[in-house]
């Protein structure tokens, strides 16, 4: 808990609201007038259903009103109203079944009543400007002498909740309190609460006597005899008292110690931090910040030294890691048509698995692959016309411990025109008004390299740029009505700083390549004309006598479309240089050229591009004439609906949902004609399972072909199976399956995934929440994972995904390879409190168990128990927290943590 006003004891909180505002109570000089009607100057008079304003020689203006009636004695100068009984006076609003004025003594007083079963019904509801309804049992205020008694206050202050005792207002602007309890729990006799047995709070300074906690009634030995605390009306710096523990490889320890910074009521920041006995210490900066219709984001800054091993062991040597994460979102109203947003995690790529994901254990993110970043920056201007964007992108392979930069990543498009269209054309359009023109604009500045190399000087040089330009020209129109074509053109110019040379070196068993980078400004352009046509073909069929089968229907949607691009690599002057074999020399810059070329097995001098490692590619080799073509296929059925009671009600079934054959054949390329069948497609059969498929064909043989290398006595003949130009229907077979997925999801319970989604919706647009990192961070893991939200609604749920990838080439057994995983998880009450949570997996090609999880939740209403077990794998642990469900007093839990790094 924080050491500052407010926080190192939050009960505190019950004083600051009970004395947020003297004026609560401050109904002096009130004046009665009245306007419906003129009251008899008899004794006692009742009027039914009444709002009065009644003027006397007080000087203040009082509301008052009553459902059941309002009765006044005349000559006591009292009123006493009955049955939703509601006084307004200034920001003041007091709701009662019982109010009763006494002018005369300048006393007003309120209180509820029992009913016909005997309950206390009708409590004072009261509140005062912006601050939040309260409850009571009765309440009475003195105007004259300014002192006014509360019996029982019952309000909620940011998720907690104050209760009991009785609180007296002093003239000088002193509150009295005594016997209060303030609890996150929020019934009306709390489970637990810190129960205040007196205290004084002045408008500066809080007082206290004995304070202590109190379980199910029963006061606990955890306690302060008395407590002095300042009271300011905003957030407080302060203190965080560190949690000891124990851990058997990095031994005794003090975590989530710290410091928080209340700058403002717009930002602030926490320094936490964990130091263990073996050397190990973790460091965390955490701020928030918002600028309220504007922006808002979180920075988080984590770095840690882990020992694991023993004191003279290699584990012992310290393993340092941090991490980085930046969240910033803009306001879509701040700035129109212009967009800000951050995205970062960066870091070393061990954190997540060394650190434990931060102490969290969270499975996803020890197990994470890769980490990326983004940081972008758009306009959008010329009236709409053109789109700038900008971002800097970072990624990270945690295994093979690369990291690619872009700085920057720059685009400019510009939106299709129709320069031949006018504006005040009536009626069918030319021809030539639907022509089309576009612009875009490209440029990107990127490096890759492993992560100890990004800061040295080789690898800061290591940076490639370029820039890239296209214009995609375009002409639709249709044919014979039920034809759609599209012709286009499209050229491409890319200019970078950098180009390659590369020379070939003879060498045995394979030649050696040298690469020089070249610096100096090259461009090169390329270009390719096409032409599509697209139409649907509908087909359907009705039943009459096929059971529950009313009809089926088919929808085709064939495609063909022809691309030409001419051969860039033998037109002069471009970027393609013939493959040269130099004479060795060891000396730099000494190679010497020789007469020889790389050839291929037909003999041809191989070439290579100088764009070819820009980031853009260059100009494309090889003369393209092709047809491409695709068939596209839709089947569902209509069946009759069971749940329809008419017996008319019809519902579709979808047995195939874009079901895809696609291919190509280049006329001009020498071989290989035939570019492989790809097919793919989905069907939802029911609401609880779905698939998924794709794969492809090749239509060529797979024969042993001999390669020679070298000459004379260097000659070196190799074998090999690889695919010929030869297609299978030449032997009657038909195309070879080279690769096959399949994958499906299934759950029993479809009603958990909704009831999931629609909570992690609600949650997501409650914008009125101010998150913390923590809280954002459990955001996401109950999105990733359906099984983090605890739902006890739901009594059941089991969910399945199975995955199937089939890879085979060359259709041998020594090419193939097969991975296939089946997941599962779910949940289930045991009771209406108590929820079993699991989560398991199995490779059968590893033959293996993939992680396993288990986790026991207990519903304790405004307390949790949890208990999280991974009984086996790298990731071995448990842990069993017992906590209150509130933020605001996260602070009170008690943990038991076994972690997946303590081996012995």
């Amino acid at each position: 808990m924080k050491l500052s006003a407010g926080t190192i004891f939050t009960f505190i909180l019950l004083i600051s609201v009970l004395i947020a505002d003297n004026e609560v109570f401050a109904l002096s000089n009130f004046k009665f007038q009245q306007i419906p009607g003129q009251i008899k100057p008899n004794k006692t008079d009742t009027v039914k259903n009444a709002k009065v304003l009644k003027k006397s020689s007080l000087d203040s203006k009082l509301e008052y009103y009553a459902k059941d009636s309002i009765n006044t004695d005349m000559e006591k100068e009292i009123s006493y109203l009955y049955g939703g009984a509601r006084v307004v006076y200034e920001g003041f609003e007091l709701d009662a079944d019982f109010i009763r004025f006494d002018s005369k003594n300048k006393i007003i007083f309120a209180s509820g009543v029992k009913s016909e079963k005997g309950k206390y019904v009708g409590r004072p509801i009261f509140k005062m400007g912006e601050e939040g309804a309260a409850i009571a049992d009765s309440l009475i205020y003195y105007t004259e002498s300014k002192q006014g008694v509360v019996y029982s206050v019952y309000k909620e202050q940011e998720g907690g909740f104050f209760s009991g005792g009785k609180t007296k207002m002093q003239p000088d602007h002193e509150f009295h309190v005594a016997g209060t309890t303030y609890s996150t729990c929020n019934l009306p006799e709390p489970h637990y609460g810190i129960h205040i047995t007196k205290g004084i709070a002045t408008e500066n300074h809080i007082l206290t006597g004995p304070v202590y906690m109190e379980f199910e009634g029963i006061p606990m030995p955890l306690g302060l005899p008395f407590a002095f605390f300042p009271k300011p009306n905003k957030k407080a710096s302060g203190f965080i008292l560190p949690t000891p523990g124990e851990d058997a490889t990095r031994g005794f320890s003090l975590t989530n110690g710290g410091y928080y910074f209340a700058f403002n009521d717009y930002m602030d920041a926490r320094i936490m931090g964990n130091i263990f006995t073996n050397g190990s210490y973790d460091l965390n900066l955490t701020s928030n910040y918002t600028k309220r219709y504007k922006y808002n984001g979180n920075l988080n800054f984590a770095y840690s030294s882990t020992r694991n091993g023993l004191e003279g062991t290699p584990q012992y040597k310290p393993q340092k890691n941090f991490n980085v994460t930046w969240s910033h979102s803009q306001n879509s109203n701040a700035r129109p048509g212009t967009t800000f947003s951050a995205s970062v995690n960066a870091g070393t790529s061990s954190y997540y698995a060394v650190t434990a994901a931060n102490g969290t254990y969270d499975a996803n993110a020890m197990l994470r692959n890769t980490m990326s970043s983004s940081i972008s920056y758009g306009r959008v201007f010329g009236d709409g016309l053109f789109n700038f964007t900008s971002a800097l992108r970072h990624s990270q392979e945690t295994q093979s411990k690369t990291i690619s930069l872009t700085l920057p990543d720059v685009n400019l498009n510009m939106a299709t025109i129709s320069p031949f269209d006018s504006k005040k054309s009536v009626g069918e359009k030319k021809w030539y008004q639907k022509l089309t023109v576009g612009y875009g604009f490209q440029a990107s500045n990127t490096v890759s390299t492993k992560e100890d190399l990004l800061f040295t000087q080789d690898g800061l040089k290591s940076f490639k740029n370029g820039f890239q330009h296209t214009i995609p020209i375009s002409l639709p129109f249709n044919l014979f009505q039920y034809l759609n074509f599209n012709s286009s053109m499209n050229y491409t110019e890319r200019w970078y700083m950098q180009t390659i040379e590369k020379k070939y070196i003879r060498n045995v068993p394979s030649d050696i390549v040298v690469i020089d980078t070249l610096d100096g400004f090259k461009r090169a352009g390329e270009y390719n004309l096409s032409m599509g046509m697209t139409t649907k073909i509908y087909g359907r069929k009705d039943f009459k006598n096929l059971g529950g089968i009313k009809a089926i229907r088919h929808v085709m949607t064939p495609s063909v479309s022809f691309t030409y691009k001419p051969d860039f690599a033998n037109i002069k002057n471009t970027v393609y240089r013939d493959q040269q074999y130099y004479i060795n020399d060891l000396r730099p810059g000494k190679l010497v050229p020789t007469n020889e070329y790389v050839r291929d097995a037909n003999g041809n001098i191989l070439k290579y591009s100088t764009f070819e490692q820009g980031i853009y590619g260059g100009p494309s080799q090889g003369k393209q004439a092709s047809i491409g073509f695709s068939l596209d296929n839709n089947v569902e059925l209509k069946v009759r609906s069971s749940k329809d009671t008419t017996g008319n009600g019809e519902r579709k079934i979808q047995i195939l949902q874009g079901l895809s054959l696609s291919s190509s054949y280049n006329f001009v390329q020498p071989q290989k004609k035939l570019a492989p069948i790809n097919f793919g497609g989905r069907s939802q059969f029911t609401d609880k399972l779905g698939i998924n498929f794709g794969g492809t064909f090749s239509p060529y043989l797979v024969e042993q072909v001999a390669y020679t290398t070298g000459t004379g006595a260097n000659q070196i003949t190799t074998y090999s199976y690889q695919e010929v130009d030869k297609y299978t229907w030449s032997q009657g077979k038909f195309p070879r399956l080279v690769s096959l997925n399949l994958s499906f999801d299934y759950s029993l319970n479809p009603e958990a995934i909704k009831s999931h989604q629609k909570n992690v919706d609600n949650l997501r647009n409650d914008v009125s929440n101010n998150r913390t990192a923590e809280q954002a961070e459990q955001l996401a893991a109950i999105s990733r994972d359906p099984n983090a939200f605890v739902d006890f609604n739901i009594p059941w749920n089991i969910n399945f995904s199975y995955n199937f990838n089939y890879n085979n080439p060359l259709s041998m057994a020594a090419s193939r390879s097969i991975n296939n995983t089946v997941n599962f998880s779910g949940d289930f009450n045991l009771t209406s409190k108590w929820k079993v949570q699991f989560r398991s997996g199995y490779d059968f090609k590893a033959n293996n168990l993939s992680q396993t999880s288990f986790a026991i939740y207990r519903d304790l209403h405004c307390w949790d128990l949890s208990a999280n077990w991974i009984p086996f794998g790298i990731y071995q642990s448990y842990s069993i927290d017992i906590r209150v469900k509130a933020s605001i007093l996260q602070d009170l839990k008690l943990s038991k943590r076994k972690g997946y790094y303590t081996t012995y």
